[in-house]
């Protein structure tokens, strides 16, 4: 359903949905540079700190494949707005939580919000703008938003937790919430697939999230419990016990969660998997960047935050170039030079040290990675709603935020365990206390681990995209036209 037919502003549309995605996105970092904070005001524990970020992921991941659907059913704007409310409303109980258990419940409840609410704004743009050339300026912003909102998150968590507390990291939600929800009540327009069955695959919903998040779980775990252990290796497991069930059920459902059958369109299955790669080795440049500046350079949460404002600048500068380059390099050709982009400014950390400094040693590898991934995000996800009938606008938005999250969040996870062993390994290799200086050394020694392979990750999901597709599956996407249906 085109918003145009109900003379809806379609750049008031996109400004609304957006405002909620930013919200989503920021909260996603926001949380990083308040940790030490937290951990003092609540007397966490390391290993319950780390939930603090991994169940706002692990809701978030877990429940997206079913509330983009959900989208497509019940209507996109209900979804939406439901997703709003749970989200602004779970981020004041964030800023009020008196004890560890609160606060890791409810930045679950965020993640569930947030999963609500992500599919759904992409789908209502999707289905907002026709395709062609203003999908495309559309998704251009909808890019810079997706990956600039968490370079942005850094610096405003910074000013946040200086300014007055780590709390105010979530009240700042509240009034963005309140504002996003009543205009998007007035202005956002209505859609959903009205050819669908009335029954919802509720069996497919539990089996899908439930191994989602079951192997998200095993991978967080594998850091602190070990790859071996009875813990990881049952979460695993079960993992793919119930996504085998879950393909079962979806192959023999009368109205699927997911209907297999999109997997056929070469558009969709490419830009998923390269992406699900390419966002492995990208989630993590944030988290190991800023314990860098922080542990190591001994930068102050806000110092941290605004080390990293170049980012949102090279992601403006990207996904600007994108558009232009679309049509005259290809839709292949130009997030293939951003993944290489992103590839060498991640290996040029491999050059930092606990004494290098920001403007010749940081800087020019974080604009580096910016400028690519914002060549990279435009292509992808033009390339990953292309060729979609609007029905399953749903399915495809959610089916992209998945790879997305539950791609960050396997690659986190998995580079986290590779940068603690390298570090541990050389700390116990001393056969004494270690002094500051050597511990400083051992960090630096285990995040050049997690860079190198962020890398290698970032360029193998490059050259994924580019050889998944042909030349004309992906373009329509570059010469801004309608897409057809490529399998």
């Amino acid at each position: 359903m085109n918003a145009r037919a109900h003379d809806v502003n379609p750049w008031l549309v996109l400004v609304l949905v957006c405002l909620a995605q930013f919200m989503v996105i920021l909260d996603a970092t926001i949380v990083n540079v308040a940790l030490p904070s937290i951990q003092a005001d609540l007397g966490m524990s390391d290993s319950g700190l780390q939930w603090v970020v991994n169940a706002y992921a692990l809701l978030f991941g877990g429940f997206l494949l079913l509330g983009g659907r959900a989208g497509d059913l019940i209507g996109r704007k209900r979804i939406f707005l439901a997703g709003v409310v749970l989200f602004t409303v779970a981020s004041l109980l964030c800023g009020l939580a008196q004890n560890e258990t609160m606060l890791i419940v409810f930045r679950g409840l965020q993640g569930l919000g947030a999963a609500l609410v992500s599919p759904a704004a992409l789908s209502i743009v999707t289905t907002t703008f026709a395709e062609g050339a203003e999908r495309a300026k559309a998704l251009g912003v909808w890019a810079a938003i997706a990956v600039g909102g968490g370079a942005v998150g850094l610096v405003l968590g910074g000013v946040l937790v200086e300014a007055f507390s780590w709390p105010w990291i979530f009240f700042v939600n509240v009034p963005v919430g309140i504002a996003a929800f009543v205009w998007s009540l007035r202005s956002v327009p209505e859609s959903k697939d009205e050819h669908a069955h009335k029954s919802f695959d509720l069996l497919g919903a539990l089996t899908v999230t439930g191994g989602l998040i079951a192997l998200v779980y095993g991978i967080v775990r594998s850091a602190e419990a070990g790859w071996a252990s009875a813990e990881v290796l049952g979460f695993l497991a079960f993992a793919v016990v119930l996504l085998v069930a879950f393909v079962v059920i979806e192959s023999r459902s009368v109205e699927p969660l997911v209907r297999l059958s999109i997997f056929s369109v070469r558009t969709v299955r490419g830009a998923n998997v390269a992406m699900f790669i390419v966002a492995a080795g990208m989630f993590a440049m944030f988290f190991f960047n800023t314990l860098y500046v922080q542990r190591v350079l001994g930068y102050t949460p806000l110092e941290s935050g605004l080390a990293f404002l170049p980012f949102t600048l090279g992601i403006i500068i990207g996904a600007g170039l994108a558009q232009p380059l679309l049509p005259r390099l290809g839709a292949r050709e130009v997030p293939l030079i951003g993944t290489a982009l992103a590839a060498v400014g991640l290996l040029y950390f491999l050059r930092l040290t606990p004494e290098s400094t920001y403007l010749a040693d940081i800087l020019p590898g974080v604009m580096l990675i910016s400028i690519g991934m914002g060549l990279v995000f435009v292509p992808v996800t033009l390339i990953a709603t292309s060729g979609v009938p609007v029905n399953d606008a749903g399915l495809a938005s959610g089916l992209f935020n998945t790879a997305q999250q539950i791609g960050g969040a396997l690659g986190l996870a998995l580079l986290i365990t590779l940068s603690t062993n390298r570090t541990e390994s050389e700390l116990s290799s001393l056969g004494r206390e270690p002094t500051r200086s050597e511990t400083s050394e051992a960090l630096v020694s285990g995040f050049h681990v997690t860079w190198f392979m962020s890398a290698l990750l970032i360029a193998v999901g490059g050259v994924l995209l580019y050889g998944l597709l042909r030349r004309r599956d992906v373009r329509a996407v570059a010469e801004g036209e309608a897409a057809p249906v490529a399998v």
